[in-house]
């Protein structure tokens, strides 16, 4: 943008905001604006993208303070319009902050000098001004840096805008999400080997950053987010709490829960390891082998079993017999108090 835009452009009423507003507010008017032109949302519309680019300049000026102080000064002395004069006949109320500046530099001629910021022939625009004064142009014209008067600059640059997301999702087997594995995933047209790290449960998101669409503008890309779902396991689940950890159930007999017993329970690296039913346990008990679950890159998790007293479904007549002269010899009603308590 050259210079000269300053002093035709309102960046305030472009963002919609009052001219004493803060830096908050200049950032959520523009966030909004940005938001609702954005060329993603509006596909092939010439005038929502050149509303965009409207509010990504406005933005650029007011968002930096030093090149907001040196707009608000320039559309000061040029009182707020396209054109100024310096002194003489028809000389607006904006002409007084150059006519005064010419008479401090120039012994008071001031009055006899005339400029216009149009370009016409022979009018030297705000450039020439910047370059009387020791000042540089603007770097979008010449590439220049700020001269001693701290005029360079004045060309807003476009914001880094940072790429879109990508979402897609990975379906994994029980032991490759608990050890971990490569996955080849394809999305947004594209198809790319993907790491996912050890110890993943059903549901958890994967963002692996800059795997998105490309930024515009020098912004950064976007990320890619997976969503894990994990397999059903005859026997293993992964704790969503801890997903170092890994769970199971383990069935017992009525003899093993009332007794006690030492039963052998399987474990996911192919190798087993004992466990012990303390007597009188009952179903939902839940036993942890330290040690024996998932292995991450930051720990190695338990193995959480739950005992469940197995209930047959079919007796034979001796089973039967046996079960009822058990329950006799208990002599013991479980549900006893139930109501008493239940009504307290």
């Amino acid at each position: 943008m050259a210079s000269q835009d300053w002093m035709t452009k309102d960046f305030y009423a472009v963002l919609g905001v009052d001219k004493s507003a803060d830096a908050a507010a200049i950032k959520k008017a523009y966030r909004t604006l940005a938001k609702k032109y954005h060329p993603d949302r509006n596909p092939d519309d010439k005038a929502a993208a050149e509303r965009f680019k409207e509010i990504g300049e406005a933005y650029a000026v007011l968002s930096d303070q030093t090149e907001r102080q040196q707009y608000d000064a320039i559309r000061s002395m040029a009182g707020g319009g396209p054109r100024f004069t310096a002194g003489g006949p028809g000389g607006g109320a904006g002409a007084a902050g150059f006519e005064d500046l010419f008479s401090s530099m120039f012994g008071g001629q001031g009055g006899s000098v005339r400029f216009q910021t149009s370009g016409g022939a022979g009018e030297p625009d705000l450039d020439d001004l910047l370059r009387m004064f020791g000042g540089t142009p603007s770097p979008t014209r010449s590439g220049a840096r700020p001269g001693p008067f701290g005029f360079g600059g004045f060309g807003a640059q476009p914001q880094p805008v940072k790429g879109p997301d990508v979402v897609t999702s990975a379906t994994l087997d029980l032991r490759d999400a608990a050890a971990g594995t490569t996955v080849e995933l394809t999305a947004d047209g594209r198809t790319m080997n993907v790491r996912i790290p050890a110890g993943v449960h059903s549901g958890q998101k994967i963002r692996l950053r800059g795997k998105g669409r490309p930024g515009r503008d020098g912004g950064e890309n976007g990320d890619m987010v997976v969503t894990i779902t994990v397999a059903k396991h005859p026997v293993y689940s992964i704790d969503p709490a801890d997903g170092a950890n890994l769970r199971m159930d383990l069935p017992v007999t009525l003899k093993e829960a009332a007794l006690g017993a030492t039963v052998e329970v399987p474990l996911l690296d192919g190798g087993s390891s004992k466990v012990r039913i303390k007597p009188g346990t009952p179903s939902g008990t839940v036993l942890r082998l330290r040690g024996k679950g998932v292995t991450t890159s930051k720990k190695t998790g338990d193995l959480l079993v739950t005992v469940q007293v197995a209930v047959p479904r079919k007796l034979s007549k001796a089973a039967r017999e046996a079960l009822e002269a058990f329950d006799e010899a208990m002599g013991h009603d479980p549900r006893a108090s139930l109501m008493e308590e239940a009504g307290r």
